[in-house]
């Protein structure tokens, strides 16, 4: 059984190349276990520095972001492609997807001032995170309570707690969300704003999980910022965030659906060589029929993420809810099942720290729950038929 994963067959000969270049860059930066070691001890979670350091001197970092600002102006189906192989290739640059999910935000809705900071930076190798969860907020967004005022000189005091937060403990920059008006809808009164990470009042907690040190608590105290640190229109955060939700989606799915490739060729290759009854383990019916059972569902989700990331690049201001919240639903919950399967086939090794297969299982079992849970997925999606 091969796993050579397929390639969307609508690439160009320079995306095809820049595919090439990333799997060759993976195998020589971290295709053994020896050095995925050494990143790991290096980061203390799922991004290596050095390594990261490395993706933007080869200008991987800005691979969809605008080249007025340093990025190489490409789309998502380019963005899919560099989080699919990186994944895959088990490349520890944890603070990518927050940094372009960020980037993307500020593309769209930013100063001139602000894009050069946020997304010049994320270009050059700086990660962003962005603020939005809180201990009474989570999937209901919309209840968030942090809190930004008017000050006399017409800038913002801000007070509040913020709760996993991917990457603030990396990033230089980190995107708020923060109330602004009290009357109306819950929806209404949010405003985004910039914030660098060295402000003033600025408090950050880690949270540590199964994967390491990766998400926090982050504490706002009378942070002060300028008139000018509101990203977008005041009291509209919400509509801007919601001009986001294909980006961020998407890009969650093409991370999943990279290691979920990367565990069937890990499970492939143990079946293939643990021997039992005189025989391979691979060779029993049970196995090679749920083998190609898993092959198959990773094979619709790589269809339905390339296919909603080309749908996003031939209309790049529409929005695509259904389409989106489908593959991040389908890559997730493919990549946990996959890693459930591999751990079953490995038996008592894939508990065992010497395999990536616990680390596969960490990864993939919380990709159902951030960025929006599978629940949350479910629900959009059928709302979008009318339920």
């Amino acid at each position: 059984m091969s796993t050579t994963h397929a390639l969307p067959r609508s690439l160009s000969s320079e995306q095809r190349a820049f595919v090439t270049a990333l799997r060759d860059f993976a195998r020589r930066e971290c295709g053994t276990r020896e050095q995925r070691d050494a990143l790991a001890a290096e980061a203390g979670g799922p991004h290596a520095p050095s390594l990261y350091a490395r993706l933007a001197e080869l200008g991987w970092l800005g691979v969809c972001l605008p080249e007025a600002y340093g990025g190489s102006g490409g789309g998502m189906t380019d963005a899919c492609l560099f989080l699919r192989e990186t994944s895959r290739g088990l490349l520890p640059a944890g603070g990518f997807i927050t940094s372009v999910i960020t980037a993307k935000a500020y593309e769209r809705f930013g100063s001139e001032a602000q894009c050069k900071a946020a997304i010049g930076g994320a270009v050059a190798g700086q990660v962003l995170s962005i603020a939005m969860s809180e201990p009474d907020a989570g999937s209901d967004v919309a209840a968030l309570r942090c809190r930004a005022e008017r000050t006399p000189d017409g800038g913002w005091l801000v007070n509040g707690h913020k709760t996993w937060i991917s990457n603030a403990h990396l990033a230089e920059h980190i995107l708020l969300v923060a109330r602004t008006g009290a009357s109306g809808a819950k929806h209404q009164g949010l405003t985004m704003f910039h914030v660098p990470a060295a402000t003033p009042g600025i408090g950050i907690r880690p949270i540590e999980t199964m994967g390491g040190h990766e998400v926090n608590d982050v504490f706002f105290t009378d942070l002060r910022l300028p008139a000018d640190a509101v990203v977008g229109t005041a009291d509209r955060a919400w509509t801007q965030l919601m001009a986001g939700l294909n980006a961020e989606r998407l890009f969650l799915a093409a991370n999943m659906l990279g290691l979920a490739e990367r565990i069937l060729d890990d499970t492939v290759a143990y079946v293939r060589g643990r021997e039992q009854f005189g025989r391979p383990v691979g060779s029993f019916q049970a196995l090679r029929h749920r083998l190609a059972d898993l092959a198959t569902e990773i094979e619709c989700a790589r269809l339905l993420v390339f296919d909603v990331a080309a749908a996003c690049d031939a209309e790049p201001g529409k929005l695509f809810p259904r389409e989106a919240s489908m593959a991040k639903l389908k890559a997730t919950e493919t990549a946990r099942h996959a890693a459930l399967e591999g751990m079953q086939m490995m038996g008592g090794y894939g508990y065992a720290t010497e395999y990536d297969m616990e680390r596969h299982l960490r990864a993939a079992v919380v990709s159902t729950v951030y960025g929006g849970t599978s629940e949350i997925q479910r629900d959009i999606i059928g709302k979008s038929y009318g339920l």
